[in-house]
C-alpha cells in the first residue's frame, strides 16, 4: 500500500511539474522590453480614492497596496513602462509582462511563465491583437476575441492588462 501511495505522489508530482514553463526571468524580460537601457523602479502606493478609481477603471480588484512599474530610460528620456503581474488562472499562476509606451498606450503583453497545461496558454497572436487598444476597449464585449480552450487564461491576462493600464492612468499619467 505504501509503495502505491509513494508511486502515486511521485507520478502526480512529475506530471504537475511538467506543466510549468518559465520563458523569461525578470532580468531577461526587462531586457526584452528595454534592451540595454537603464531601468528604474517606480513604486506606487495608491490611497483609498486612487484604489477605488483604479478598480473601477480596471474592472478588477487590486490585491496589494504596492505596485511597481519598471521604467526604461535612455539619456534621461522615458522609453516606456513595464509591469510584471502574476495571477492564478485555475489553480496555477500565469505571469505576464505588460509594456506601455511613455504615453500609456499598450505596446505588448508577453507571457513570462505559465504553470497551467500548455494547451490553456493563449497564443502569441492573441496578445498581439491587444496592442494599441485603449483601456476602454480591453473587454471581451468590446471586440477582444476569446480563445477556445484558453478562456480563463485570456481573462486573467486581460485583467492584469486592464489593471496596469488603470494604474498608469490614475497614478502616472500627467
Amino acid at each position: 500500500m505504501k509503495t502505491k501511495i509513494a508511486l502515486f505522489v511521485l507520478l502526480t508530482g512529475l506530471t504537475t511539474a511538467c506543466f510549468a514553463q518559465i520563458f523569461y526571468s525578470k532580468t531577461e524580460a526587462l531586457e526584452l522590453a528595454f534592451g540595454k537601457a537603464t531601468v528604474e523602479n517606480l513604486s506606487l502606493f495608491p490611497d483609498e480614492a486612487q484604489s477605488a478609481k483604479i478598480q473601477q477603471l480596471a474592472k478588477t480588484k487590486l490585491e496589494s497596496g504596492l505596485f511597481t512599474f519598471y521604467v526604461g530610460k535612455e539619456n534621461g528620456k522615458v522609453l516606456g513602462y513595464a509591469a510584471i503581474e502574476s495571477e492564478t488562472v485555475r489553480t496555477k499562476p500565469e505571469t505576464v509582462m505588460i509594456l506601455l509606451t511613455p504615453e500609456g498606450e499598450l505596446k505588448s503583453v508577453t507571457i513570462l511563465a505559465f504553470h497551467e497545461p500548455p494547451e490553456y496558454m493563449p497564443p502569441a497572436r492573441w496578445f498581439e491583437s491587444l496592442a494599441k487598444r485603449s483601456l476602454d476597449e480591453m473587454d471581451f464585449s468590446k471586440g477582444v476575441d476569446g480563445v477556445s480552450g484558453a478562456t480563463l487564461s485570456t481573462r486573467s491576462a486581460l485583467n492584469s492588462t486592464r489593471k496596469v493600464m488603470a494604474i498608469y492612468q490614475v497614478m502616472v499619467k500627467k
